[in-house]
């Protein structure tokens, strides 16, 4: 019979409970000993408010309530992200989370869309994005189990407090026999030969060894960064914003079912919208502004009255070279930061958590085991690095020194390659693994005003006329189906209400 394996967390959070419901749901007590250190002294960064599909993905997989979910984390739906502003001043669209259209003959929909995209009948992209109306709508409902129904083409995330998700999880993981130590560390003790962590020590006195360190310590990066000294790699060259400020703000009448960014002169403000009040912040670059006045642009940009002073964050873009490190992998910010801009925080907490489980060796795993983990995490954050590039690298606007830096600058040659395929033929890779698809990669290249000159040549075996009837058709199908669509206000009320 094989040894219990001994897993030590070293940190709360997000990450942190993240990380221990996952184990003790999907590996649980037969496999391993889950304990998770934290202080109640040393806070939460608390990022990640906005969240993408792939986290309803991994709260049903561990068998999580989301009605129940959502009430307790004051909870609201998202459908996508709106751009305001990000190709040209006055430019607006919506990443959402499902396709546009539908394929037509076996073509891609954006393909059809580019060659009658002149007519007057046609309208921009996002009017045949089912995800992108009910957004825009304020609208939402399930999406529909009939995969012939236009109903059925998007998935939704959450926006929800995160340290009331963090508490949630905390509750459901000790209900599952995770150990919950308080403390602060002290003292960290490798193995002499193997440089592995041994143990730490706590400010109590109390020792904690393991098999396994898992590093959700935040910026900090306790564990791989400090300890293990673990090479970090700077991409602060193509995403060259370094602080944010985040306040809250009173809850507004309206609800809608998606996030917002809208470009500033020196980076860009979200707004999330929760049951219980809004999220606000404006990430920006330091060069190009002072805190005082990124503070001011914040509030000014803010509906509703703020809860409280704006905090700063500071932060350098870039994630450490491999995350599994020795008997460490490092999770959540404690693994790199890349801006908020896609809301993928919480995505790269998922992603590492769950391929750590999928990898999940003996207390001695051979090399390849951690080069497998870390090739998987390189294919996550480079994808993820390349499509935010993008965002800021596509761009008309000349009103301010960021955004002309930002065109101009030199971008990785796999970004480069996806650029130009789409120019000239409209193509987009459809990855294996990866975060972002199809539809959100023509989003942004196709919402930021780069034009497709060239196009499959598999779409011309149907006319032009052909063509726009079937695109007029979705749209007609899109407005009957939002007929009958609730408002996110009411669905809310309906599924998971946390007033009282």
């Amino acid at each position: 019979m094989l040894k219990k394996l001994e897993i030590v967390i070293v940190g709360g959070g997000t990450a942190g409970w993240m990380c221990a419901a996952a184990l003790a749901s999907l590996a649980g007590e037969k496999v391993c000993n889950i304990t998770l250190v934290e202080s109640d002294e040393i806070g939460s960064v608390g990022v990640g408010e906005a969240t993408l599909p792939h986290m309803k993905f991994f709260n049903d997989r561990i068998g999580i309530d989301e009605a129940d979910m959502m009430k307790q984390t004051q909870a609201t739906i998202k459908l996508g992200i709106q751009f305001v502003d990000w190709g040209s001043l006055g430019n607006s669209y919506v990443h959402p989370f499902g396709s546009h259209g539908a394929r037509i003959d076996g073509v891609e929909f954006h393909q059809q869309w580019a060659r009658v995209r002149h007519l007057d009948a046609i309208k921009p992209i996002d009017a045949y994005s089912f995800a992108i109306q009910s957004a825009l709508q304020n609208k939402f409902q399930f999406p529909g189990q009939d995969q012939q129904n236009i109903n059925s083409t998007f998935s939704y995330a959450y926006h929800f407090d995160a340290g009331l998700y963090a508490n949630y999880l905390r509750r459901f993981a000790e209900q599952k026999h995770v150990k919950r130590v308080e403390g602060k560390i002290t003292h960290i003790t490798n193995h002499p030969d193997s440089g592995n962590i041994a143990s730490i020590l706590l400010e109590s006195g109390e020792k904690i060894s393991g098999d396994y360190f898992i590093d959700c310590s935040g910026f900090r990066s306790l564990l791989l960064g400090k300890n293990l000294q673990a090479q970090f790699e700077d991409w602060s060259k193509w995403l060259v914003c370094d602080k944010a400020f985040a306040v809250a703000s009173k809850v507004t009448d309206e609800l809608p079912p998606y996030t917002q960014s809208k470009a500033k002169a020196a980076g860009w403000q979200w707004r999330i919208p929760l049951q219980h009040r809004t999220g606000n912040g404006y990430v920006f670059c330091s060069d190009f502004i002072s805190d005082d006045e990124a503070a001011n642009s914040l509030l000014q940009g803010i509906n509703g009255e703020a809860l409280s002073e704006p905090r700063l964050l500071k932060f350098t873009s870039g994630r450490y070279k491999k995350s599994w490190t020795k008997n460490c992998i490092a999770v959540g910010l404690a693994s790199g930061f890349l801006e908020p801009l896609e809301s993928t925080s919480i995505y790269l907490i998922k992603a590492s958590i769950l391929n750590f489980i999928k990898l999940l060796p003996g207390a001695n795993p051979q090399q390849a085991i951690l080069d497998e983990y870390n090739r998987l995490m390189d294919i996550e954050y480079e994808r993820i690095r390349d499509f935010l590039i993008l965002h800021y690298h596509l761009n008309q606007r000349d009103d301010s020194e960021l955004w002309r830096y930002c065109r101009a600058m030199e971008v990785p040659d796999s970004l480069k390659e996806k650029i130009h395929l789409f120019k000239h033929r409209g193509y987009v890779d459809s990855y294996t693994y990866g975060l972002f698809s199809v539809p959100s990669w023509v989003s942004v290249l196709a919402g930021q005003n780069l034009v497709q000159e060239g196009m499959d040549p598999f779409a011309s075996k149907l006319s032009v006329e052909a063509a726009s009837q079937k695109l007029q058709g979705i749209y007609q199908n899109i407005a009957s189906a939002l007929d009958d669509t609730p408002t996110h206000k009411a669905f809310i009320a309906n599924y998971c209400s946390a007033r009282p």
